[in-house]
């Protein structure tokens, strides 16, 4: 790929990755086998035991718990690449099914309930993190895996999703095994997390040296919120548990506690790294299916369903083929920007030549009277996405709406009292010149039909602008950072390549984009409904204002 840099960041490049080749595209699990080597300062270990298998006896797993394969194996990979889904003869979607796994061992939020009827400490730790008996009975709970304005910030918030419960679920195995099978019950997965890898190299395991590298891009944030989440999710884990006498014995217990935050980060690591949003379940992890790499567009090989008896199963894709020693490959999302990715399993594609997507925030200036109101009344995240289209950038977020709007052009809004009366609960609602409304989208057609759109339109634009030559201009800061901190060796070469990657990808797609909102402000500005409000802005003010103060 050829690196566009508007700034002087390539220079630390060679620094950070000599001569080792590009982050290879496999999914994070597959990268590590518990024999790299870290220098001290990269120590991922807990004080939570934990115990491995070789990658042969997974074959025994399977025949044990009812996993049928039809002409693929589990195998290890070449150089040390970790696992795999592999073909053993010649493959074709004439007969699809590649892979039966039994519906009793997809891991959704239905069956971690049903294990924890059989297992009292299971049901004691998720009846004291969260009442589960009501969003067990709504089956629209979103995954919590993503990093664009949508992250867990309480453990009550995570347990109302499929995340928390199987997050708690893995927690629960680890501590089987770490306690020689005193705490939790048997079950297949007491094995099979002993097949999970030691280390998950995600961005939540980084040093403070790699994670710098990330100063500018839209992962800094998503990051820094993402740590933040799991600290006070850790921290409810322990005040909600501490009752409990087993928790405080093999959890908390001074001397004898073995919980640490890093546990949770690594259960965490563990379920996005790789859930699935398997078709009649939702979000859930599979075993065996997860040992599947990613490969995007037409190399993607293989996709997984569910079978008419509820079992998840992997087939080829129609007029697929797969030779002898083929690798079987899915996808974890072709639409997936190069931050989600690196942020949720740990790598970027090697042949990637677009960040696809990325969010930045919006903070509404402290000087805006309206600010408290417009963030009281906006269930969306303060902020746009950035995406590709073609090849050109464009953006979405209803909230950049209103945010470029003010009570003179016509925005009102009014506080409902909520129902406990607390005055910090209260709702707010918008009105447009008189007329309620019931969504972000809804503001945006009604300023569309409004004499001063192209105005609306442009502040738009301004407000996209200034926010992405801010980004560049932090993305800029953190080069000859990144430059110095890969002098000094405290960065593995695998997320020095993949922090880089992601900075150029990002700069490249934020670059095309000023320049094409510099394109639209110049139409903009020759509108003559904007030429006449600039015009009566001049007269109002004879000091005159800046050309972009709308």
């Amino acid at each position: 790929m050829t690196s566009i840099w508007f700034f002087d960041v390539i220079g630390s490049l060679p620094s950070l990755v000599g001569h080792v080749p590009r982050f290879v595209r496999e999914k994070s699990h597959f990268l590590y086998n518990g024999h790299q080597s870290y220098p001290p300062s990269f120590s991922l270990r807990t004080t939570m035991r934990r115990e491995t298998l070789p990658s042969e006896q997974l074959s025994n797993w399977m025949r044990l718990n009812g996993v049928q394969l039809n002409g693929v194996a589990i195998s290890p990979r070449s150089a040390g690449r970790g696992l795999g889904v592999v073909a053993t003869r010649q493959l074709s979607s004439q007969e699809p099914i590649l892979m039966t796994v039994p519906r009793h061992l997809v891991l959704s939020m239905e069956n971690v309930w049903a294990y924890a009827k059989t297992d009292q400490h299971l049901l004691q730790v998720l009846e004291a993190v969260d009442d589960y008996s009501r969003v067990r009975r709504s089956p629209t709970c979103p995954a919590g895996n993503t990093i664009q304005g949508g992250l867990h910030y309480s453990l009550t918030d995570a347990c109302q999703t499929a995340r928390g419960a199987i997050l708690i679920f893995l927690l629960l195995q680890l501590t089987h095994n770490a306690t020689d099978s005193e705490i939790g019950t048997v079950n297949p997965f007491s094995q099979y997390v002993k097949h999970l890898p030691q280390h998950i190299p995600l961005p939540t395991f980084w040093n403070a040296d790699e994670t710098a590298l990330l100063k500018g891009t839209s992962l800094e944030a998503a990051l820094e919120a993402k740590l933040k989440s799991l600290n006070r999710e850790f921290t409810l884990l322990r005040d909600r548990t501490l009752p409990i006498a087993w928790c405080r014995q093999h959890w908390w217990g001074t001397g004898s506690g073995r919980l640490t935050l890093d546990d949770w980060k690594y259960v965490d690591a563990a379920y996005r790294s790789r859930a699935l949003d398997l078709p009649g379940t939702g979000h859930a992890t599979v075993p065996c299916i997860d040992m599947a790499n990613h490969a995007s567009g037409d190399d993607t090989s293989a996709l997984y369903e569910t079978s008419t008896e509820g079992d998840a199963v992997l087939v080829v894709r129609d007029g697929k083929q797969v030779g002898m020693g083929g690798e079987i490959t899915i996808t974890y999302g072709d639409e997936k920007g190069a931050s989600e990715m690196l942020f949720s399993y740990g790598f970027v594609e090697d042949d990637m030549r677009s960040a696809r997507e990325l969010y930045l925030d919006l903070d509404i200036p402290a000087d805006d009277p309206l600010k408290l109101a417009k963030k009281a009344s906006s269930k969306t995240a303060p902020g746009f996405r950035l995406y590709e289209r073609g090849r050109s950038v464009d953006w979405d977020g209803s909230f950049v709406w209103l945010f470029c709007v003010n009570e003179e052009d016509g925005v009102q809004f009014k506080p409902l009292p909520s129902i406990s009366g607390r005055d910090s609960e209260a709702a707010v609602e918008v009105f447009w010149k008189g007329l309620r409304i019931k969504s972000l989208a809804e503001l945006r057609q009604r300023l569309e039909k409004d004499v001063m759109w192209d105005v609306f339109h442009l502040r738009a634009i301004t407000t996209l602008q200034d926010r992405v030559e801010q980004q560049l201009l932090r993305l800029e800061s953190g080069g000859s950072h990144g430059q110095a901190v890969g002098s000094i060796g405290g960065v593995r070469a695998e997320s020095g390549a993949c922090a880089m990657e992601v900075r150029d990808l990002e700069e490249t797609m934020m670059l095309s984009a000023y320049e094409e909102y510099e394109h639209q402000k110049t139409e903009l500005l020759h509108s003559p409904v904007v030429r006449q409000y600039l015009g009566e802005v001049q007269r109002d003010d004879p000091l005159g204002p800046e050309k972009e103060d709308f």
